[in-house]
């Protein structure tokens, strides 16, 4: 699903100007640290901040030489990671958005884009 959630990205512009499609850089989990993804974003210009799973560690260290050197990684950029999941937290306590009552992914989509709003909302009363 990387694909299409890259492709999907459209950031406006401060001034005027076609939207943004490409983000500077991609923070993700351990389940998306994968060559095939690391590979992706390379060829796109995304800078990854992905953290290695064991078994690729000790793949690489088993081959020695041949395993080639550990993908970089931002320890700093990686710490804003914690927004993005305490996000995900808040969104979850809607409970159609935690249980997925809906079929249709747009309608599910839907569901979140209310849910994000009404936190938003809650937000600016603050």
């Amino acid at each position: 699903m990387l694909p299409a959630v890259l492709d999907a990205i459209r950031v406006p512009r401060a001034g005027s100007g076609r939207p943004r499609t490409r983000p500077d850089r991609v923070v993700a989990d351990k389940a998306y640290s994968s060559r095939k993804i690391r590979r992706l974003l390379r060829r796109r210009g995304v800078r990854a901040t992905i953290p290695e799973r064991r078994d690729q560690i000790a793949g690489r260290i088993r081959r020695a030489s041949r395993g080639g050197r550990p993908p970089a990684f931002d320890k700093a950029a990686y710490k804003g990671r914690n927004v993005i999941e305490r996000c995900f937290a808040k969104l979850k306590q809607f409970r159609a958005v935690a249980t997925r009552f809906d079929k249709l992914a747009n309608r599910y989509r839907a569901g979140v884009v209310l849910a994000s709003l009404i936190l938003w909302l809650r937000a600016e009363e603050q």
